[in-house]
């Protein structure tokens, strides 16, 4: 079967559960914006609990924009940021270390657009866990999609919370499991074994 999905920065394992069991996964990218979404953010879990990093954007709720015309905001040090935050939560993990100079283009190069950032984790992100999908790029938007399984809510933090398998994360003994994190916690947490847990996780599309 195949499904529709936003691409989003670092996705939350969610996302990754839908595209890996995809036939072919159809990229939203002809939607307007919406702010506090995952399209710009992603979940980690800190030594406080969970942690939300943002990208920064020049958006304005006033005058919509499409999602491919949406600009970050680099005036911020924000690669630097989320690094940061990535190596205080992540350093001691078992496969930190292995995963991070893969991912480094992110917080290194340039990038102007949101989408132009989430495409590239993607593409970093199916060589990290050896998962190739096939992907495709919507051409115009529809709000009901007819033979795909549409799975455009889980860009959407309000919407219900999915729950996965425990898997051993590092700040485990002190806020018990967090549930549907990015996939960089499964990532630096689980290293290899990331496509495994992946393939026995199942979505409800309710």
């Amino acid at each position: 079967m195949n499904c529709i999905i936003h691409p989003c920065y670092f996705p939350n394992i969610a996302h990754v559960v839908a595209m890996s069991k995809a036939n072919t996964t159809y990229l939203e990218v002809c939607d307007n914006y919406q702010k506090q979404t995952y399209r710009n953010r992603t979940e980690i879990y800190g030594a406080n609990g969970k942690l939300s990093l943002t990208v920064p954007v020049v958006y304005s709720q006033k005058n919509r924009q499409g999602y491919k015309d949406v600009r970050i905001y680099n005036s911020e040090p924000w690669q630097q940021q989320h690094l940061k935050s990535l190596m205080a939560a992540y350093s001691t993990s078992p496969f930190y270390e292995y995963y991070i100079d893969e991912l480094m283009p992110l917080f290194t190069q340039p990038f102007d657009f949101i989408l132009d950032l989430n495409l590239k984790c993607l593409e970093i992100l199916q060589e990290a866990l050896q998962l190739h999908f096939s992907l495709n790029f919507t051409q115009t938007f529809e709000k009901k999609v007819d033979g795909l399984l549409d799975y455009r809510e889980l860009v959407n933090p309000k919407k219900k919370s999915i729950t996965f398998e425990p898997y051993t994360q590092m700040f485990s003994n002190k806020y018990g499991f967090i549930s549907n994190l990015s996939i960089l916690d499964l990532l630096f947490n689980e290293g290899p074994a990331s496509e495994l847990y992946l393939n026995q996780q199942n979505l409800n599309n309710d």
